[in-house]
């Protein structure tokens, strides 16, 4: 049986996987901002928890009762979050801000507050859900991919920090799946009146994702059974994409960044002392 910290289970990928948890037997704990989410618990056993993720004393209390609840928590989901769309000179600084202080520094300050108990217990295996945004933008996601980005890179050295502790870390990207993401619950729009300025880009983008809604390639419930294997594998990766559609993506801009490195790579060796 594996014992879980869930945080964000009200909807989408996080109620999916908290399902899929409980059907199997595991114990855990969910966390939400307010209110009893609607989840089925199957076999196994839910504790439900407040948490508002902007607010370092509530993160650390309640990675405190989870602990103590539990005893033992076997692996982290940071997957609590939201999206942020519109072109990168539209943004202000409060949505900026709050952007941030949800998808990078919450998770940040969870993190930080579990890895005593993860450390004392010699084992444990953090998931930070990020996006295939972070890994390979697009026009109108700039702010969200910057957020996605920095949870990409702290995952990427944590992983390095940990590992002799016994504890392994793996960033998640998953493309685009068919929950309320693109919908007003967990997506934000700046609006500065550029709508005509970024036509052809940012408008685009979001006309194409306007177009997706409800018609994602990626089924959440397939998303958790493949979350299960991860948390299940002795050996996790530290890159995990979830969707075909986040893997042509990463393929395709690995190359891009291969094939410039490439072409770039006489001026980047001529910054280099000349060796005696």
């Amino acid at each position: 049986m594996t014992t879980w910290l869930i945080t964000g289970i009200g909807r989408g990928l996080g109620k999916a996987l908290a399902e899929a948890a409980l059907a199997r037997g595991d114990t855990v704990i969910g966390t939400v901002r307010e209110g009893q989410p609607d989840i089925a618990t199957g076999a196994g056993k839910l504790h439900v928890l407040p948490l508002e993720i902007t607010d370092g004393a509530s993160v650390t209390e309640t990675v405190s009762r989870a602990f103590a609840l539990l005893g033992r928590i076997d692996v982290i989901v940071n997957n609590a979050g939201y999206g942020l769309l519109g072109a990168v000179e539209e943004a202000t600084d409060a949505e900026v801000a709050r952007l941030f202080a949800v998808n990078v520094f919450g998770p940040f300050q969870l993190i930080r507050a579990a890895l005593p108990h993860l450390r004392a217990q010699g084992a444990g295996h953090i998931i930070n859900v990020t996006s295939i945004a972070g890994r390979a933008p697009m026009a109108s996601s700039g702010l969200y991919a910057g957020a996605k980005f920095a949870v990409e890179g702290l995952s990427a050295a944590l992983a390095q920090e940990v590992a002799p502790f016994g504890i392994t870390v793996t960033a998640v990207a998953p493309g685009a799946f068919r929950t309320d993401f693109l919908s007003d619950h967990s997506i934000r729009r700046s609006g500065a009146g550029l709508g005509e300025t970024y036509a052809e880009t940012v408008g685009k983008a979001l006309a194409y994702m306007d177009g997706m809604a409800g018609q994602q390639i990626g089924d959440p419930d397939r998303a958790a059974k493949a979350l299960l294997t991860l948390a299940d594998s002795a050996t996790p990766p530290l890159n995990l994409l979830l969707g075909s559609d986040a893997l042509r993506r990463a393929r395709a801009k690995l190359a891009a960044v291969t094939a410039e490195i490439d072409a770039w790579e006489a001026v980047t060796l001529s910054t280099d002392y000349p060796q005696a």
